[in-house]
């Protein structure tokens, strides 16, 4: 892939972006002038994108090397439960502070995810971008701040419960569930609600993991 994909991107958006995409896992190694190549820019804004990365422990040492992260169990567990309780609280606020043309823009979006079912990788993407403009309706930079720290952390995860069958459509109707109550300015019905709805992701991710329902192929995307 080349950094025609990448326009005006800096190199540190660039690699975090290719990470999320699942077009590097964990694992693996990124080097420096391979990256500097890839994207089409020099090797001293690859080096810093790298440093930052390594200090956010989205890349770890592995002796020379620089390998992307990976999370193991507890890890994985203790990500869900902060991610919970901000994104709760995320849609605690949109129900307060959201405009109605944001709610609107929360429908759309997944009317145009159900043409998506059956392209798990496809609505993983949407599914992030859903998640996020929930953030912005918050309307609140800091609780957005952290979410973006969640964020980088849930670029680590290789698959997405969305693989599992019939995970897509349960999600679509807790979406939906989530921006009724965002609608209905219920603050509390809203946070239940998106606290629900991750419960039930992370629930299915780890059935699936444990081999118990045989899904989990290699995916690109993350829920």
């Amino acid at each position: 892939m080349t950094h025609g994909m990448y326009p005006n991107r800096d190199a540190y958006d660039m690699v975090l972006e290719a990470i999320d995409r699942g077009e590097f896992k964990p694992g693996d190694k990124l080097v420096e002038s391979e990256l500097a190549v890839r994207f089409g820019v020099s090797r001293t804004p690859i080096r810093e994108a790298l440093q930052r990365l390594e200090t956010q422990s989205v890349l770890t040492r592995d002796g020379r090397s620089l390998v992307v992260s990976s999370l193991d169990h507890d890890e994985l567990a203790e990500l869900y439960v902060v991610r919970s309780e901000l994104e709760g609280l995320a849609a605690r606020l949109a129900a307060q502070h959201a405009g109605p043309e944001e709610i609107r823009v929360l429908w759309t979006m997944i009317d145009k995810d159900r043409e998506l079912i059956g392209r798990p990788d496809l609505l993983s993407r949407s599914n992030k971008r859903f998640h996020r403009q929930i953030h912005l309706a918050s309307h609140n930079r800091f609780l957005i701040q952290q979410l973006e720290s969640v964020r980088r952390s849930m670029a680590l995860l290789a698959t997405t419960s969305l693989e599992v069958d019939g995970r897509s459509e349960k999600a679509l109707e807790e979406h939906e569930r989530i921006v009724r109550a965002i609608e209905a300015r219920d603050g509390p019905e809203a946070d239940a609600a998106l606290q629900e709805h991750l419960s039930r992701a992370f629930e299915t991710r780890l059935l699936a993991e444990s081999g118990a329902d045989g899904n989990f192929d290699d995916g690109d995307g993350r829920a």
